[in-house]
């Protein structure tokens, strides 16, 4: 990895951070909220967007890991007061719900 990247991840690291879903509702109408999956990490999603890498994002939309969330989920988090971890690559909000916990491995 180039310090060049190396720095930018740790920019965007330092950027994101959770917050409640209430509070982003305004973006959300506004058409600027991507979701994305727990199956991808935050950070490698918005090194990709702001890099500009369409073949990444192409592929993880094609697996329905990453596009626009939906009213009916937005309103469900709303309901459910859900926090989510979000990070701002303009002129988009990344957004990710908090992956579960794994269970500690037996000793």
């Amino acid at each position: 990895m180039s310090t060049k990247d190396a720095l930018l991840r740790a920019k965007l690291n330092q950027e994101t951070g959770r917050i409640a879903w209430s509070e982003l509702m305004g973006w959300f109408a506004s058409g600027s909220v991507i979701a994305v999956s727990q199956a991808l990490d935050l950070i490698d999603v918005a090194e990709a967007m702001t890099n500009d890498d369409t073949s990444a994002f192409n592929k993880w939309i094609a697996a329905q890991q990453l596009g626009k969330l939906g009213d009916e989920q937005a309103q469900a988090w709303l309901e459910q007061d859900v926090k989510v971890w979000a990070v701002v690559v303009k002129p988009w909000i990344l957004v990710q719900l908090e992956k579960p916990a794994t269970p500690a491995e037996p000793a």
